[in-house]
């Protein structure tokens, strides 16, 4: 396995894949001034990473940087050989209670004693954080965020690129739009429109966020 980002959401990934004795290739950034991340070295020439063909996890926090980064490597417009880069399978740490009728697409990373119950669909290259608790029948779009200790109800839906912030719970049934941003501790009771960022309890729209 590869790790494209090297920060300090790429060692939970580690921790992760060590956990499940996945081998880990390679660690790859952009920025040329980080040299390690734990025991590994950081490579900076992608052509290099890229030709030892071996699946990526996209290691970056941010879902618009996710989301570009995954347009570089993986999109029909892409600079880079198709073979070369093969889409990886979700990862999961042993901790995590996930049911055998929940759908997880690929790229996308479970951590630490989250839960996630049966009939949910998880879209690519999402991010469900430590200790969030997904119930049943939810759907999570792609790139999606789901921050530690968040609690989503049953029958939610969350958009394409939204961030759901640490601690924040989610009444049943509510629709929460595409690259929204839900502010830590937040209390979502109806509803959300796509590109806008909510705080407090219950919820309240302070501004449009770009998509």
């Amino acid at each position: 396995m590869i790790l494209y980002g090297a920060s300090g959401h790429a060692k939970v990934i580690i921790d992760c894949l060590q956990s499940q004795g996945i081998e880990i290739t390679a660690l790859y950034d952009d920025n040329s001034e980080i040299k390690t991340l734990l025991d590994f070295d950081v490579e900076h020439d992608l052509h290099k990473i890229l030709a030892l063909n071996k699946p990526i996890i996209i290691a970056i926090g941010d879902n618009h940087i996710r989301k570009s980064i995954y347009e570089k490597l993986f999109s029909s417009n892409s600079e880079h050989p198709t073979s070369y880069v093969l889409l990886p399978t979700s990862i999961s740490h042993p901790s995590s209670i996930i049911s055998s009728e929940t759908k997880i697409e690929e790229g996308t990373v479970v951590f630490h004693n989250s839960v996630i119950q049966t009939g949910t669909l998880i879209g690519r290259h999402a991010i469900i954080n430590t200790s969030a608790s997904i119930d049943h029948d939810c759907k999570l779009g792609d790139f999606v965020h789901i921050a530690p200790n968040v609690t989503l109800c049953g029958g939610i839906t969350v958009g394409e690129g939204s961030l759901i912030g640490a601690g924040s719970v989610v009444n049943p049934n509510v629709k929460i739009g595409k690259w929204c941003v839900i502010g830590a501790g937040t209390v979502v009771t109806r509803d959300i429109p796509d590109n806008t960022m909510v705080v407090g309890n219950p919820g309240r729209v302070v501004k449009r966020v770009n998509g």
